[in-house]
């Protein structure tokens, strides 16, 4: 059996399975805020700060965050693998892209929670 070191699972089903997962979190999140900006007339900043000072709401988007991480993550090892033939360049490309989602993850685990 071939086991992927570079996949986010254990396997292609588990990555499969975690892909779809992480796009019905994004897909919820990305409606919830669509349904806040329709619902609020005006959103200032005591607004927004409200919102945002639930801890549910904390959770939610460090939910969200984490469903960009493994989706990107996922997603890039599986594109650039089939279309990036030269090793070198695949695996800049992914490490560029990986060190990029984890630095979207931890800015956010930073602002939300003032780490």
């Amino acid at each position: 059996m071939v086991t992927a070191a570079a996949t986010f699972g254990r396997s292609g089903t588990h990555d499969f399975i975690l892909l779809r997962a992480s796009a019905i979190v994004l897909v919820l999140y990305t409606l919830f805020m669509a349904g806040f900006f329709l619902s609020t007339p005006d959103v200032t900043y005591q607004v927004w700060n409200g919102l945002f000072a639930n801890i549910w709401m904390k959770v939610f988007t460090m939910l969200a965050l984490s469903a960009v991480l493994i989706h990107g993550w996922i997603g890039i090892w599986q594109v650039s693998t089939d279309y990036v033939k030269a090793a070198g360049l695949r695996a800049f490309i992914q490490l560029v892209f990986s060190v990029g989602l984890i630095a979207v993850w931890l800015t956010g685990l930073f602002v939300l929670w003032g780490v």
